[in-house]
């Protein structure tokens, strides 16, 4: 009975002896396939993604990667990778990373820019330049003006012919007025626009002297001329005062004979002829000036070119034989292409006579009001139609009555006023048998001008009309916007006094952050399309790589915040440095703090590379070409470094 029970019992142990051996074996077996297929889907992986240099082995659960990665960047896409086929916990990295090559000097460049406002310095310099001699130099030439300092500096030499290029722009700056000049190292580039050919090929002529033997000049001056049309001029003289409501000249010559002989009949101040193309005579000058001095003579009135044809309105009350003698001797003397219409108004009566008028009214809101009379009904539907095409349909407001007995061409001058008030951005236009008086203020500065053109045209040599249009800046939507420089310049500015910060490492702003996004949004719906880098900094602390992907994530959380914040944003960069461009030293607590920030630069156009022509120049361009090749090929990439 006992050795039946100990026989079940060697049964029974047995068994389960034999099954922990197989589940051994099988457990072997299945942590061998577990090895295997990891290893074959990570090298596969690995392999799809270019990165063959990568040794890989495992053992059990774990994944070893080994090998030597080109760059840090490389070496983290490979974890990456490899992560993405197995869990990352069970990526064991012993990969090494390639020494970076030696960094390449930048690409030294200055651009100078000078208006009438100032001038401003945008570019890098080596750190070993005189910038104090520099800004010393520019300051004499600025005067009163502004200068903007957008020079940043960075510790490398001085490349060869820098030096030479940057004192030959800064002695030639001050023959200048509005102009680019581009600095670089031996080559300096002047973009600039003068009045007349004339003046152009002397700028020119200035610009070769003593340009330095290792620096080469590069020169794009400009002589715009707008096509006039039609050509116009209206000079008046109106209760003793002299002023023009449209000038327009075919050379600088004529230009300077006309303002002389404005300002010898009593106009003051200062004076906008504009030189243009579309003359209808080489004598155009000569006939303005008779013309000007012929409305002196008269006591006043006022004298309209149009192309060719010259109409002269005396004042009221000149007496005949007066308004004869000056009209007869302009005949005379005015060159034959031109066609002289002289007007001189009737005598006025005792009797009180009622004066037809029609009168428009733009408000600053945008509001029109109609009301006066008109000859149809058929016309009042279509002067309120014009009306609701021209300005805001919702905004128009007709109290126009019907009447009869009004001049044949009443429909003609009602149309010019509503197309003549368009121009405004408020104002009124008052329409009588006799005139077409403009009244408003403007965003436009050649909106007189313009205005004149437009009813000399319509209304005919025999037209009478008054002009009165006030430009204000304000009003102007391009010269209210601020420039891209101070856009950048407040944004900075708000930057400095409140810093952007991030709760600890992480991109989610802090409590203060949304204020900080929410000031400066404010200040980039003002400044229209700009373009914009938002760039992120941290410290040096932690692994490098990861430093640059955090504020990488970081600049693009401002960029996001900024687009939330209805931005547009179409042309902004997110852009990370990670530890790099330190401001302060990382090893101290504020140096660090110092160091974790966000930035916002402008970023600028490249320059356009100018190409010459000619057998010279195609060989140079060659040479240029293959020295860029040499040098894509030689230096290092972004990954490499």
């Amino acid at each position: 009975m006992q050795a039946m029970r100990l026989s079940s019992i060697f049964a029974i142990a047995g068994t389960f002896f034999a099954a922990a051996i197989i589940a051994v074996v099988a457990a072997g077996f299945s942590a061998g396939v577990i090895e295997d297929n990891s290893r074959r889907d990570v090298r596969r992986a690995l392999d799809l993604a270019d990165m063959s240099w990568a040794e890989v082995d495992a053992d059990g659960l774990q994944v070893f990667l080994a090998g030597t990665a080109p760059t840090e960047a490389t070496r983290f896409k490979a974890i990456s990778v490899a992560g993405g086929v197995v869990d990352a916990t069970r990526v064991i990295d012993q990969m090494l990373v390639e020494d970076a090559a030696e960094i390449a000097p930048p690409r030294f460049s200055v651009e100078i820019l000078r208006n009438d406002a100032g001038i401003s310095l945008i570019g890098l310099m080596p750190a070993a330049s005189d910038v104090e001699a520099l800004m010393s130099k520019v300051g004499e030439v600025a005067g009163d003006t502004n200068i903007t300092d957008f020079i940043d500096r960075a510790d490398y030499p001085v490349p060869d012919g820098w030096t030479a290029a940057l004192n030959y722009a800064v002695a030639k700056l001050d023959e200048l007025p509005r102009a680019k000049i581009s600095v670089e190292a031996g080559r300096v580039s002047v973009t600039a626009m003068t009045d007349s050919p004339e003046a152009k090929r002397k700028l020119e002529a200035e610009l070769a002297r003593r340009v330095p033997k290792n620096v080469r000049l590069i020169t794009d001056i400009s002589a715009p001329r707008p096509v006039i049309t039609p050509f116009t001029l209206r000079f008046l003289i109106e209760e003793g005062e002299a002023r023009f409501d449209a000038c327009s000249a075919d050379t600088e010559e004529a230009r300077r004979r006309i303002i002389a002989t404005a300002r010898e009949v009593g106009l003051e101040g200062s004076i906008d002829c504009t030189i243009g193309l579309g003359v209808p005579s080489p004598q155009w000058g000569r006939a303005a000036e008779l013309a000007i001095k012929a409305v002196k003579d008269l006591g006043g009135g006022s004298v309209t070119f149009s192309d060719a044809d010259i109409s002269l309105i005396a004042l009221q009350g000149i007496e005949e034989k007066s308004f004869d003698d000056v009209v007869g001797g302009l005949e005379t003397a005015l060159p034959d292409v031109f066609a002289l219409h002289a007007v001189l108004p009737p005598p006025p009566t005792d009797a009180e006579v009622v004066i037809p008028e029609f009168v428009a009214t733009l408000s600053p809101e945008g509001l029109v009001q109609l009301r006066g009379r008109l000859g149809s009904d058929k016309l009042r539907e279509t002067v309120d139609s014009f009306a609701r095409a021209r300005f805001s349909s919702a905004g128009v407001h007709t109290k126009a009555r019907v009447v009869e007995g009004l001049p044949a061409d009443w429909p003609v001058r009602v149309l010019a006023g509503l197309e003549s008030l368009s121009y405004l951005e408020n104002g009124a236009v008052t329409v009588t048998p006799d005139s077409i008086d403009v009244t408003g203020n403007t965003g436009n500065k050649d909106a007189s001008a313009q205005i004149s053109g437009f009813l000399a045209e319509t209304l005919g040599e025999r037209g009478q009309f008054e002009i009165d249009v006030t430009y204000q800046e304000v009003l102007d939507p391009i010269a209210a916007l601020p420039t891209p420089e101070e856009c950048v310049s407040k944004i900075q500015l708000i930057v400095a006094e409140r810093k952007i910060n991030f709760e600890p490492g992480s991109d989610k702003l802090d409590s203060n952050g949304a204020a900080i996004l929410d000031d400066i949004a404010e200040i980039l719906k003002k400044c229209g399309e700009i373009k914009l880098e938002i760039a992120g900094y941290t410290d040096s602390q932690g692994r490098e790589s990861m430093n640059q992907q955090l504020s990488e994530n970081r600049a693009r959380a401002v960029l996001d915040g900024l687009r939330m914040r209805r931005v547009i944003t179409s042309t902004y960069e997110a852009v990370g440095y990670g530890e790099n461009d330190p401001i302060a030293d990382n090893d101290s607590d504020e140096g660090r703090e110092a160091n974790r920030r966000i930035e916002f630069h402008l970023i600028k156009p490249e320059p356009v590379k100018e190409r010459q022509t000619g057998l010279e120049s195609l060989e140079e361009q060659g040479e240029e070409e293959q020295a860029d090749n040499e040098t894509e090929q030689g230096e290092p990439t972004d990954e490499q470094n």
